[in-house]
């Protein structure tokens, strides 16, 4: 049944509207516009914080492209009821579709007002819950013709006659049914409603736009919703539409259709397909016409235009494609597979699937060019394996033999003469060709062969030479779950009957989602009611299914935990939220766990749950993070710009299993940034793959980062419990990479083993960054808020983000395990980081060199001074004096000079910043080489531990030695800060009398004697000769030294 797509605006309300009638005050309306129709809503009298609730419907067609199209929303003063200058405009708001979510996942949003010139004066937010839905269009009813005026009174009903076919229109297509009435648009009846219910309003200009339908220019114009679009036919609303009658599929003898035979059916072995040779002509590579791999989100608002690729930063791999799609005048009983030949490689198809007179397979196969670079011939047979019942269906493999099978027929072809296709070319239609040398089978294979790249639509899912033939081993897209933090706040319970009455009773309640175990705080209550109000968060992932948060009561009596009352709430009743409004409580009723109670009553809980869409869904880490958007995507902004990626190859890869005597592995990549997750083929047995795929995604923020990690593939059927291993992992910041600029680098793939780090080969990439927005849009983005608004209006604590993070990646990993082919658990953990945060000497011993290297420029500065206090550079030292004069006589020179010299250096290391990407991660940072086996062995040690008991007790020790040092350096830092306190606090009456003195003659000089004098004098007396310097310390730093502290009041 068709469809019609219906985008729903209810506008809610708005708020801090800016006053436009002179007394304070506005009485707004709002104007909507989206794909020529135009809606309005009621005046609100005098109010700067309106509500409306009402809700609009604006028609969308099917075929419509709406990449380009925006829901305009404009907020006016209405003129009629108070006065208002010329400019009446309160605000407006334009969003885009791809803001635009489907029924369920809506939730209200406040939009901020904006300007519609510089010099316009805007406040105020307006408050929309945008979604769209497919509603059914019935089939229409066949007319019924007037009776006679004779049967008029007759109780048998008239018989409907049959629909006569429109003469006027052309011949339709043959997957359309043979007669189709256009059905009554079902909002037809809506606009023939009376509108008194409605006020009259004023008038509201119509679009410039030629050829959208216009509202009578009346003053005021009357409320009613303008005429809807046209609705397509059923057999236009679905794009592969049967027919409602079928031409009967020819058998044996009968000729074939005549949109499949016209000129391409051949007979005889000697009538060959003229083509063009397999290593044709070079032709410019150009942009595919239809998606190559699986769309981004195939559920998202139609019109969003979805990332494709060009093939031009890898190179292109011819293959030889032969597609096998059904044979004809074939023996009945027969159970035929397909095998195909091309020099010395021989595969076939799986067991063909019969339908009515004809086998059907469906197969498309690519050969690539060391697999048939010298061929001369393709063979393409089809067997029988009969006598004998039929065998099952088998993937494509190499033929064996000892079978008995029948030969009922093949085709050859020249390989030097077969088609060469480039897209976007049109796919190349199978033809049906007559098989020979069958004897008495004289049947038809209808297949199609050309030569083709990686970037034909059929070579994803293709079978391919250089993989390992199963479904694992294609290259696939992936799309992450949606996440949301669900937000669960426990309030009260009431009516909990306690185990020990009369007593008080320790309770607390649980909160639990799939492997998420949650638990608040212990409530200590003598009435049966206690309370927490305590928030539990936790992460859930869509679809939601049947999934249920569920909440157990417990009572709690020393180490003993029993449970009171269970009670749960489904997830798709749980309603969404954009920002920080509270959402409306619930009462749950609790029920007994046990079986024999269940329908007893055992108490209620008071929660409020909602989903937080503000917040983004970490599952990396925050310093390698490829996403910063929030879960709600009426929040999302446009992107600022696409990173391709193409994946080439690896080189000397080290060998990780043995195949015929020699060493190979079976590799394929993996690319993650976003939600997207891309995998590429897995080229088997080879040390030097070369995949030359390539991926696109959107950028939304430059400081992201793209991970691309490189496995070996476990043959599952073998070993279901060994795991795909790692062979290295590359990190490329987005923020690093210039527009349009193609980076093609080599990188080396390091592992860190628990014998020490390991170079595991080198990965070939090529990356380009294309922004879309003007280049002031990307550099505006440096200014705003890396998170969501919601992590500053309400945060959620470090190790609590933490904690969430394990969550997601673990929700991640379950999702994408379940996909087809699987993107494996270890696979999705590695990539996401999920051990990162594992205790490491290595790290603790890399961080700390890092802030060393960090204070550089101030160990560096103080050397400087001391050498210029030194004069053992005379004219440095002159310059400083006379740079202390011009500093200190003019004061305003200070923060320019200053910012002028950070120019300077800037500028300078402009000319030696690095050309390429920088690799990540860095052996020498990460102090993987000077690490011993004893800490790596640490490092990937479990939790707990699973080493003997006299490695963990000197671990221990180390621990120990490590935790002193730190001691000590926490007591130095807080004893320097004690004598700063006890200048004035009087703990030592000599010391602090002294300082106050002092700071009173200090202040009378200075009282005195102008400032910039008392600089100078300092400044000379502090850069004087050495010969009129003391070794010794000074006065000022002895009387700091002496000053108690509270160490010696440490037990």
């Amino acid at each position: 049944m068709a469809t019609v797509r219906k985008l729903i605006v209810e506008v809610v309300e708005a708020r801090n509207l800016l006053p436009k009638d002179g007394s304070g005050s506005s009485s707004p309306y709002v104007v909507m516009d989206f794909y020529g129709q135009r809606k309005r809503t009621q005046t609100v009298h005098r109010d700067l914080n309106p509500t409306w609730n009402e809700v609009f419907e604006f028609q969308v067609d099917k075929d419509a492209d709406l990449a380009v199209e925006a829901l305009e929303i404009d907020v006016y003063h209405d003129k009629r009821v108070g006065p208002t200058g010329r400019n009446n405009l309160l605000g407006r708001v334009r969003l885009n579709a791809s803001q635009f979510v489907r029924k369920g996942e809506e939730a209200l949003v406040l939009y901020p007002l904006e300007k519609k010139h510089f010099w316009s004066w805007i406040q105020g937010d307006i408050g929309l819950r945008i979604y769209y839905v497919d509603e059914l269009v019935p089939p229409p009813a066949s007319p019924l013709p007037s009776p006679p005026e004779d049967a008029g009174k007759s109780d048998t009903p008239a018989t409907p006659l049959p629909q006569a076919e429109d003469a006027g229109k052309p011949n339709m297509p043959e997957a359309e049914p043979p007669a189709s009435v256009e059905p009554t648009p079902p909002t037809a009846e809506k606009s023939d409603a009376p509108p008194e219910a409605n006020p009259p309003q004023p008038e509201v200009p119509p679009p410039p736009e030629a050829g959208k339908p216009e509202e009578p220019a009346t003053d005021p114009p009357v409320e009613t919703a303008p005429a809807p679009e046209p609705l397509l036919t059923p057999s236009e609303n679905i794009p592969n539409a049967e027919p409602t009658q079928t031409q009967p599929e020819s058998g044996a003898g009968n000729p074939p259709p005549p949109d499949l035979t016209s000129d391409t059916t051949m007979h005889g072995p000697d009538h060959k397909q003229k083509m063009t040779g397999f290593n044709g002509p070079r032709q410019n590579y150009r942009h595919p016409v239809s998606d190559i791999y699986p769309r981004e989100a195939p559920d998202r608002f139609p019109g969003i235009p979805n990332e494709r690729s060009s093939y031009d930063l890898v190179e292109k791999m011819h293959y030889l494609f032969v597609r096998v799609v059904k044979a004809r005048s074939l023996p009945f009983d027969a159970n035929p597979f397909v095998k195909i030949t091309v020099s010395g490689c021989n595969v076939q198809t799986k067991i063909a699937q019969k339908t009515t007179l004809q086998f059907e397979w469906d197969q498309t196969f690519a050969f690539g060019r060391d697999a048939h670079g010298s061929a001369s011939t393709l063979e393409v047979s089809v067997w029988d394996p009969r006598p004998g019942s039929a065998p099952t269906p088998t993937p494509p493999q190499e033929p064996g033999g000892g079978r008995d099978e029948n030969f009922l027929g093949g085709i050859c072809f020249d390989v030097s003469e077969i088609p060469l296709r480039d897209p976007p070319d049109s796919p190349l239609a199978p033809q049906w060709y007559r098989l020979e040398g069958g004897g008495a089978h004289r049947g038809d294979l209808m297949l199609a062969t050309w030569i083709g790249t990686q970037a034909d639509e059929s070579f994803s899912e293709a079978w391919k030479t250089d993989t390992s033939g199963t479904v694992s081993s294609r290259a696939k897209v992936y799309l992450s779950p949606k996440l949301w933090y669900l937000r669960v706040t426990v309030l009260e319970a009431q009516d909990i009957q306690p185990l020990t009455p009369l007593k008080e009773t320790a309770f607390s309640v649980k909160a639990q989602l799939e492997f998420q175990i949650l638990k608040t705080r212990t409530a200590i209550s003598r009435n049966g009611s206690p309370s927490w109000n305590e928030d539990l968060i936790l992460v859930a992932a869509e679809p939601f299914g049947d999934l249920r948060v569920v909440f157990f009561l417990e009572h709690r009596s020393g180490k003993d935990t029993t449970v009171l009352g269970i009670a749960g709430i489904p997830l798709t009743t749980i309603e969404r939220r954009v920002d920080d409004r509270r959402v409306v409580s619930r009462w749950i009723t609790l029920d007994s766990p046990t079986k024999s109670r269940k329908d007893s009553y055992n108490g209620r809980l008071h929660v409020r749950v909602c989903f937080d869409g503000g917040y983004h869904v970490a599952d990396e880490p925050a310093h390698v993070t490829s996403d910063l958007r929030p879960a709600a995507r009426q929040l999302w902004k446009p992107p600022i710009g696409t990173v391709e990626l193409g994946i080439v190859g690896c080189r000397n890869l080290l060998p990780v299993k043995t195949v015929g005597g020699r060493g190979t592995a079976d590799a394929y990549a993996v690319a993650k940034y976003g939600e997207k997750w891309v995998r590429s083929r897995t080229v088997a047995d080879s040390l030097d793959p070369r995949w030359n795929e390539q991926y696109t995604w959107h950028v939304y923020d430059p400081c992201t980062v793209l991970t691309v990690g490189v496995f070996n593939s476990v043959d599952e059927s073998k070993d279901p419990a060994r795991q795909d291993l790692r062979i290295g992992k590359i990190r490329i910041r987005i923020s690093t990479l210039e527009n349009n600029r193609v980076y093609k680098n080599t990188y080396p793939l390091l592992l860190l083993h628990p014998t020490g780090v390991k170079k595991m080969g080198e990965v070939e990439l090529a990356v380009r960054f294309a922004r879309v927005v003007p280049k002031l849009d990307v550099l505006h983005v440096y200014s705003q808020p890396m998170l969501p608004r919601m992590h500053y209006l309400k945060p959620i604590g470090t190790m609590q983000q933490e904690s969430l993070r394990g969550m997601a990646a673990r929700l991640v990993a379950q999702h994408l395990s379940r996909s087809e082919p699987p993107l494996r658990r270890e696979v999705v953990l590695h990539m996401l980081d999920a051990d990162s945060h594992a205790f490491s000497m290595r790290k603790v011993r890399a961080n700390w060199h890092r802030i060393i290297n960090m204070m550089g420029w101030a160990v560096e500065m103080a050397r400087w001074v001391d050498d210029t206090r030194a004069w053992r550079n005379t004219t440095a030292t002159l310059i400083a004096h006379v740079l202390l004069v011009l500093l200190v006589w003019h004061p305003d020179l200070m923060v320019p000079t200053i910012a002028f010299y950070t120019f300077v250096v800037g500028g300078w290391n402009y000319r030696a910043r690095r050309r390429d990407p920088m690799p990540h991660p860095c052996v020498k940072i990460s102090h993987a080489e000077a690490a011993d086996r004893e800490e790596l062995d640490e490092e990937f040690d479990s939790i707990p531990s699973s080493r003997p008991p006299d490695t963990v007790r000197v671990r221990y020790d180390r621990l120990r030695t490590l935790g002193a040092r730190v001691q000590t350096v926490l007591g130095d830092i807080a004893t320097q800060g004690e004598r700063m306190q006890a200048l004035v606090t009087w703990r030592d009456p000599r010391a602090t009398g002294i300082f106050i003195t002092v700071c009173f003659l200090v202040s009378f000089v200075l009282y005195v004697v102008p400032s910039k004098m008392v600089a100078i004098v300092a400044g000379f007396y502090y850069l004087r000769h050495p010969m009129f310097r003391d070794r010794m310390p000074g006065p000022s730093l002895n009387f700091f030294r002496r000053l108690p502290s509270l160490s010696d009041r440490i037990m």
